[in-house]
């Protein structure tokens, strides 16, 4: 009869191996808090505030010295490299010295010249803007100059043309911009007066040589010293720019190019 083995004998046969668990090394991780939305919102108001900060800090080309200079800037960039050393523009035509030039098409250039200058004078008359009455009696006034060589002309026998549509529709241009767009108009107001004491001097002068024997008319002369008249009616312009926003002035230097195609447009009548 076969024996049996009590099982407390027997568990022995059975027991597991005993083995020894070796805790391995847990990965170490970086504790990254949890934003709450409130504040994931408050952090990007920060962020958007800071960019906002730094695009406030921009520097245009000029405004250190003032807005008049951001406009010189702007304009020389409208010229050609013949012109300015800062111009980008392509020449279009002939440059100055090789026009042929008639007293016919510099008359017509003249009379609405004229015009232009006429209607600036009613534009800071009127002051639709309190800051256009800054711009009465500059010295830079050009009407009573160019109505004397009108009458000048009148005396060597030429007949006095009316106002062709160059200057007629720049006329109405401005006249509606003054009274609707302040800082555009002001953009025009700087490039007829500025330009015409530089490049417009030289275009008389080339002209006046080649048509008229060297006579220099009343419309390229000035009453006292011309640098000390620009330099008031640059500091007059610079402080009534610095009541506008970095937005207004981009709006007002945005409207040079407009400017320089209607004065070309006037300008060109003295080849026709």
């Amino acid at each position: 009869m076969a024996s049996i083995t009590p099982i407390s004998q027997s568990q022995s046969l059975f027991k597991k191996p005993q083995f020894t668990i070796v805790n391995k090394p847990k990965a170490q991780f970086l504790s990254v808090p949890t934003l709450s939305f409130s504040q994931r919102k408050a952090r990007m108001v920060v962020v958007s505030a800071t960019a906002a900060a730094e695009k406030s800090k921009k520097r245009y080309p000029g405004e250190a010295k003032g807005f008049v200079e951001e406009m010189r800037f702007v304009a020389m960039k409208l010229h050609t490299r013949d012109q300015a050393k800062e111009g980008e523009k392509e020449p279009e035509g002939q440059p100055v010295a090789k026009w042929e030039p008639t007293v016919e098409g510099y008359l017509k250039f003249l009379v609405d010249s004229k015009l232009v200058y006429d209607t600036l004078d009613k534009i800071m008359e009127k002051a639709a803007f309190p800051e256009y009455a800054e711009f009465r009696n500059t010295g830079l006034e050009r009407s009573e100059s160019l109505a004397k060589d009108l009458e000048w002309f009148k005396t060597q026998g030429y007949a006095i043309p009316e106002p062709s549509s160059p200057g007629v529709s720049y006329a109405q241009y401005l006249e509606e911009l003054s009274e609707k767009d302040p800082q555009a108009f002001i953009c025009h107001f700087y490039n007829i007066y500025f330009a015409h004491t530089a490049g417009g001097r030289m275009i008389g002068k080339k002209v006046a040589e080649k048509i008229l024997n060297k006579e220099e008319l009343e419309f390229y002369k000035w009453d006292g010293d011309l640098s000390q008249l620009l330099q008031k009616v640059r500091e007059k312009l610079n402080r009534v720019a610095e009541n506008w926003t970095r937005e207004e002035k981009n709006h007002c230097l945005e409207e040079t190019e407009k400017s320089f195609k209607f004065s070309g447009d006037i300008l060109r009548l003295i080849l026709s």
